[in-house]
């Protein structure tokens, strides 16, 4: 019997060189399962370095991303400058995410995979250098719009500032300042989705610590050469976008996948990505334009709701982006090729081996956001301006947004499960359905909280953006069952069960140990550290101990669902 020749991607530096795999028999077939088991666990392995790797880039740049909100929040509070600075800073930044990190990179990722996998090197570099001339003309196009028209973005994105002359005069300003933003993220998601393509995820996941470094320099050094010190902030946004787009470009050229931009009307590839994009443009970004709704509600709720709401919601981007970003961007471009490839069950395995993960990570983490809202907040940010009404006012918000934090995990899990196979208008239509939900839901929620004058309103529209979520997931994660795209491997009911055992445990601990509220504004800053890490320490030792008591392995997830 002849040996099998397997060509695996092994994500080498130059992006076109494989590895032959000489599988030797021993008397079985290659599809036998003993050769399967093999295969999948290697598989899952590579899965399970590369999602370490993103979220170990990511986590340290969440951690540079606290600091940098405790060093504004702690300089310049929760107030009507900071509301305006986040109001300029979220448009921009929800146009990276609808449209950089969002749309164009679940478009890009498969298209690019589908080129490697079939086309000659020179197919793929002409495939980059066209995407990346047609994207700088659109976006010089974009930036060039939104400065001229701030005033009516602002008076769109938050029109309770139009009380308010000076607040909204305020915010044009620094709208003009940050909206260039947009052109220099998409150009780096653009270099970001083509490193990840080939296997190499720590630059593109450690490229945002750049704009945490940058508002935090801007914040102690920048603003206060200004008359209105606020508008350092905006600076800081606008150097960010050109030092972390700088960042990338040395990695390309040293892959020789460095694009020379160019434009070609009829270049058929470019043309397959704008098709794709424009659904995911909305199915890819649901959360994100639930909470910019949000935004503009809180608009016109009490001074200070919107930095209270993106506080907390800053807290629950730290999981999601270490847990449910980080598999989404690792499992996509696998993905991608295992349905170029049509293997059907490898495409299944693989989502199920994510969906284990996040299952294994987002329960206790959820119940830990939901016990420590208020320690953290008062650790990290209540200092100087940030006050303790504020801390109890974000707390409220971050307890409902962070009951939501399992379903933001599956969107993101769930939805590499649809473009992979460049199906974009299934996410497009449910997603229409979670936004008009969380519309009705913000009405039927806060409405009432208002007219009987109950404090924190803020938080409702968080509840309704958690419960519109929750039937996000299930709506995209029935679709995937009723298409027979993914079959749940044996083993989900005894692991839930593990989990949500230790997961209890976990929580009876942090119940016990967690001292009331009003204490931690009595320490100084070093105690409720210290006391914060020590909970963290507790309950993540009582969380493993119970799963390893319960059976659970390490490589039981290592090894996937083989």
């Amino acid at each position: 019997m002849q040996p099998a020749r397997i060509i695996v991607n092994d994500g080498s530096t130059r992006g076109q060189r494989v590895t032959d795999v000489i599988v030797h028999a021993r008397g079985l077939p290659v599809s036998s399962p003993a050769h399967s088991l093999r295969l999948d666990a290697a598989l899952s392995q590579r899965l399970f370095k590369s999602t370490a790797i993103v979220g170990g880039m990511t986590f340290i740049s969440r951690i540079l991303g606290y600091a940098r909100d405790a060093v504004v929040f702690i300089s310049f509070g929760a107030g009507g400058g900071t509301d305006a600075f986040f109001v300029a800073f979220r448009i921009p930044n929800f146009l990276r995410r609808l449209v950089a990190e969002g749309a164009f990179s679940q478009a890009f990722v498969p298209i690019f995979s589908e080129y490697r996998e079939h086309r000659e090197p020179a197919a793929l570099k002409d495939l980059a250098d066209h995407v990346a001339g047609t994207l700088a003309v659109i976006l010089m196009l974009i930036t060039v719009t939104g400065v001229i028209a701030a005033p009516l973005l602002v008076s769109v994105f938050a029109p309770g500032f139009m009380d308010n002359p000076e607040r909204h005069a305020l915010t044009v300003d620094l709208l003009r300042v940050t909206f260039p933003y947009i052109f220099f993220i998409s150009l780096t998601a653009l270099a970001g989705g083509i490193l990840n393509s080939i296997g190499r995820f720590a630059v593109p996941a450690f490229t945002p610590v750049f704009l945490n470094l940058s508002l935090i320099a801007a914040s102690l050094w920048l603003a206060p050469i200004f008359e209105r010190p606020i508008t350092g902030l905006a600076w800081g946004v606008f150097i960010a976008g050109v030092v972390q787009l700088a960042f990338q470009l040395p990695f390309l050229y040293r892959l020789n996948l460095l694009p020379q931009p160019r434009l070609a009307r009829a270049h058929e590839g470019v043309r397959r990505i704008l098709r794709l994009m424009g659904p995911a443009i909305f199915g890819s970004s649901v959360v994100q334009i639930n909470v910019l709704f949000n935004t503009m509600i809180a608009s016109f709720l009490a001074v200070g709701s919107i930095s209270w709401l993106y506080a907390s919601d800053r807290f629950v981007e730290l999981p999601l982006a270490l847990l449910g970003v980080a598999t989404a961007t690792v499992i996509l471009p696998r993905l991608s090729q295992q349905h170029t490839r049509q293997s059907r069950p490898a495409f299944s395995q693989t989502l199920d081996w994510a969906l284990r993960i996040s299952v294994l990570v987002a329960l206790p983490a959820t119940l830990a956001l939901l016990l420590l809202a208020g320690p953290i907040l008062a650790t990290l940010l209540q200092y100087r301006e940030f006050t303790a009404i504020d801390t109890r006012m974000s707390t409220m918000s971050l307890i409902a947004y962070g009951a939501g934090l399992p379903a933001f995990i599956l969107i993101k899990v769930l939805a590499p499960g649809f473009y992979a196979r460049q199906d974009t208008k299934t996410p497009v239509r449910i997603g229409v359905i979670a936004v008009l939900s969380n519309m009705a839901l913000n009405v039927l929620i806060v409405a009432p909280w208002l007219y009987f004058d109950i404090p924190g309103p803020h938080s409702g529209l968080a509840a309704g953006t958690t419960l519109s979520a929750y039937l996000n997931a299930s709506l995209l994660y029935h679709r995937l069952r009723s298409d027979g795209v993914y079959r749940m491997q044996p083993g989900w009911a005894g692991l839930t069960l593990k989990v949500g055992a230790a997961t209890a445990v976990m929580g009876s601990v942090l119940i016990v140990m967690t001292p009331a509220l009003g204490a931690w504004s009595e320490w100084a800053a070093t105690q409720r550290g210290l006391h914060l890490c020590i909970l963290i320490a507790l309950g993540a030792a009582a969380y493993v101990l119970s799963l390893a008591l319960l059976g659970v392995r390490p490589r039981q997830f290592a090894a996937g669902a083989a």
